[in-house]
């Protein structure tokens, strides 16, 4: 036994040595290209900007084959209730016809026939909280940190003094992107009209210096 314990004892010795001298890693992933297969169903444009905030498109295609519109409706129900996705229902019935049309060969008329007579109103005339609420913006940003992007106030600190600074942020919200302030993509939010659109760019610029 006290043979066991001095082998024992050199081995984690010899771990905690190795551990010490481990460097860090830098681990860069590369740039995301995968994109939702385009639609004109109302499915595709929410699915653009509430799915894609928080994985990436490949993610649909790792799915089983041939899901139905119930199935896939399933996965987005699991989305909202396990993970706290930006989605009620009425969105998620349409996403869930969009999944089914795109990815699993059901013909496009019978995924339009089920899709939601109609959609939340759009928020043309809600105000900046509003706005961001309603489109999952939160789930990724603060005002005074950074989340999974960057904080507003630092977007403003950044652009403070830019006389393009709005043309810039409308155009970062409208299109995504990525290496602006690091390699998570952004996804991009074509629904929202050009009030909105400045209304939230705005916002952001308008906040204080961090």
């Amino acid at each position: 036994m006290p043979a066991i314990r001095f082998l024992l004892a050199l081995a984690c010795s010899g771990l905690l040595a190795t551990a010490v001298r481990a460097e860090p890693v830098s681990i860069e992933l590369p740039e995301e290209t995968a994109r939702l297969t385009p639609s004109e169903l109302p499915g595709y444009t929410i699915a653009n900007q509430k799915c894609t905030l928080c994985h990436s498109a490949d993610y649909i295609q790792l799915q089983p084959p041939g899901m139905n519109e119930s199935q896939w409706r399933g996965e987005v129900a699991k989305m909202q209730h396990a993970y706290g996705a930006p989605v009620d229902d009425r969105q998620a019935d349409a996403i869930a016809a969009y999944l089914a049309d795109a990815y699993s060969g059901k013909p496009r008329a019978q995924a339009v026939a089920t899709a939601p007579a109609s959609l939340p109103a759009s928020p043309a005339k809600q105000d900046a909280r509003s706005l961001l609420d309603a489109n999952g913006c939160l789930g990724c940003h603060a005002l005074d940190r950074t989340v999974v992007g960057p904080a507003y106030q630092a977007v403003a600190e950044r652009y403070r003094g830019d006389p393009q600074a709005l043309r810039s942020v409308t155009e970062h919200i409208r299109q995504g992107g990525v290496g602006r302030w690091g390699q998570i993509p952004m996804p991009p939010f074509p629904a929202l009209d050009d009030v909105q659109v400045k209304t939230l760019a705005e916002f952001i610029l308008g906040q204080p210096t961090p």
